[in-house]
């Protein structure tokens, strides 16, 4: 999935400076007032979100969204790793044919959608096995242009068929048959792979596969983006777009008995970490989750030091101010019952070239060349040692991942000597006679964000080169990157699921824009082991198939290859059940807040 960068990585200016301010003095005073006795409430922050529709989302924040309000047939363990998917919607984990070829699921009985005028009466139905038939449909569908087909993409018998019959102007025809896509009765869905799709299972945890009620998708239209209608534990309160955004607790799990347990299984460290004292109990624990659009790193900071987020990252500036290098978290914010909680991501960022452009698209020499150009160690000592520098398109621990530096990882010597093989000695532009000028997009114009192009900029000036940084907001520069209006680009992956494919695919000719292969890379060799390798069960020879693959876009460069980040969390000692996921998508419902610390806290150090 799409990340622009670590999340204290936005910059407000002018009126959103202000909200940011608002959100300060509205937060302490809704604090100041709010009686905790009476219900649990869970402050924290979000990035400027695009929308609530499943189809159509492919970034960190609406998806984080989203998962508060639908769900899919499965769901990821909250407490287990390695990782691995357990039902949520459906009865029981699928039936599989001995060929692999066919999944069936039993739906859960007594699940509804949530009220809303959309259905009659306005009494949300029960969900009903046509309802993931109907929204898989809908990410096939041409005209909904969603960011998720690559996760069905020739993978499902008579579903690409479908999707290209719905590239005309007339309404598409979702009722038409899929063959691989039927709803047998009610409660029984079937899936029908046209080749072993292991992935599979994976994919039905993410929210491109969640259940959506086709009633809400005719009745709002366009505006179906902005009007949720899930089964999930909560539902769309307030949102004020880019400032506020509320969540309250489902009253439809209430009325129709529903019941959700916390996990009772775990490890001795979880257990050791309080991660089992609501074993068996029924969430969400929540009544409401209320989320601030605040990504200046002064103003997040001020919020979880007054008590207002209940648990942030750390942002560069305040590294220092936070950790100690040899005792670990500072002791002042220790006194205050602060916890640190560090772990490993799946996450990858990266520079990317788009290989349609005429400059850097067609001349590898020139992509090798810039990719000598970037110095990780610069960046991991701008960030404080929180990163640690990729030299391929894999992280670490995933096959394909490479630990060592390899024949265009930093090497300005050897960048200035190629710069000569692609026919810019010095960085001269043979066609102006002046330097080579390249511009970069950016999805965020934070000042941490400048202060890293500063150094990008600085770095490919050693070479000769002029860096400019085009700066814009987050849904400005995904549209660009969609429209193919990109030179070079920054941008991250965060791990949809735990398999090297999902790192891979983004290179695949089927998933060029508006897919996630930003670059438009084509390579008729990469695409034939990736085919092979997609569909291989985990062993030595698909590792093998991985390694390959990286060394190929290793050697063809549509990437600069820049960090994999550690996550650090500060959290208060009043929320409860925080474990760090990769996929945390839906996992708020886990999460507690105990009030009496929160009032002893507030008493304390208020």
């Amino acid at each position: 999935m799409q990340q622009w960068n670590h999340g204290w990585n936005v910059f407000l200016r002018g009126s959103a400076f202000f909200l940011c301010l608002l959100a300060v003095a509205c937060g302490r005073q809704e604090l100041d007032t709010l009686r905790f006795e009476d219900e649990q409430v869970l402050y924290g922050q979000t990035a400027r979100i695009q929308g609530f529709d499943p189809a159509k989302s492919g970034d960190v924040a609406s998806s984080m969204a989203i998962g508060k309000m639908y769900e899919g047939l499965l769901e990821y363990s909250y407490l287990d790793r390695p990782y691995r998917v357990v039902p949520m919607l459906a009865g029981s984990m699928p039936e599989v044919s001995a060929d692999g070829l066919t999944y069936t699921f039993e739906i859960r009985d007594g699940i509804f959608f949530k009220d809303d005028p959309c259905f009659p009466g306005g009494k949300g139905r029960e969900l009903v096995a046509e309802d993931f038939v109907y929204s898989i449909k809908r990410i096939a569908d041409i005209k909904n242009a969603s960011s998720g087909y690559w996760a069905f993409n020739g993978r499902l018998v008579g579903l690409d068929e479908f999707r290209a019959s719905t590239a005309g102007a007339e309404p598409t025809d979702y009722d038409a048959p899929v063959e691989g896509l039927s709803a047998l009765d009610d409660r029984t869905l079937q899936i029908q792979l046209a080749g072993p799709y292991p992935q599979l299972l994976w994919i039905l945890a993410m929210h491109y596969s969640f259940a959506v009620p086709r009633e809400a998708v005719e009745m709002y239209g366009d505006d179906f983006v902005n009007h949720p209608v899930g089964t999930g534990p909560f539902c769309l309160s307030k949102w004020t777009r880019n400032y506020r955004i509320e969540f309250e607790r489902n009253p439809k799990w209430a009325e129709t008995g529903r019941a959700e347990l916390y996990p009772s299984e775990g490890t001795e460290k979880d257990r050791e970490l309080g991660l089992l004292d609501d074993a068996g109990q029924p969430v969400p624990f929540l009544d409401r989750i209320v989320q601030y659009v605040v990504d200046d790193p002064a103003t997040q900071w001020m919020m979880f030091l007054s008590g207002h987020f209940s648990f942030s990252g750390i942002s560069r500036d305040n590294w220092d101010v936070v950790i100690k290098a040899d005792s670990g978290l500072d002791e002042k914010l220790a006194e205050q019952k602060i916890d640190l909680i560090a772990s490993p991501t799946l996450d990858l960022y990266y520079i990317g070239f788009n290989m349609d452009d005429p400059v850097v698209g067609k001349n590898k020499k020139l992509r090798q060349a810039l990719s000598c150009v970037y110095n990780p160690d610069i960046m991991v000592k701008y960030y404080n040692g929180r990163i640690t520098p990729v030299y391929g398109p894999v992280p670490d621990p995933l096959a394909g991942f490479k630990p060592e530096p390899t024949a265009y990882s930093y090497n300005l010597e050897k960048a200035k000597q190629m710069l000569v093989e692609a026919g810019y000695p010095d960085g001269i532009d043979p066609a102006t006679g002046r330097r080579l000028e390249l511009t970069l997009e950016l999805g965020s114009a934070a000042g941490d964000t400048r202060q890293r192009i500063d150094l990008l900029v600085d770095m490919f000036e050693k070479a000769g080169i002029v860096l400019r940084a085009s700066y814009n907001n987050w849904p400005t520069f995904l549209d660009k990157m969609d429209r193919r209006q990109a030179q070079l680009f920054q941008l991250g992956w965060v791990a949809d699921y735990p398999d090297p494919e999902n790192f891979l695919q983004l290179f695949h000719s089927d998933n060029v824009s508006p897919g996630p292969n930003h670059s438009n890379y084509t390579n008729p060799e990469f695409d034939a082991l990736y085919e092979k390798m997609r569909v291989m069960l985990p062993s030595e020879e698909k590792d093998q198939l991985c390694e390959q693959m990286a060394d190929i876009i290793i050697e063809d460069c549509p990437w600069i290859f820049m960090h994999q980040p550690m996550n650090y969390v500060l959290i208060h000692n009043w929320l409860k059940n925080y474990k760090e996921h990769d996929f945390p998508y839906g996992m708020v419902k886990y999460r507690r807040v105990d009030n009496a610390l929160w009032n002893e806290w507030k008493a304390e150090y208020k």
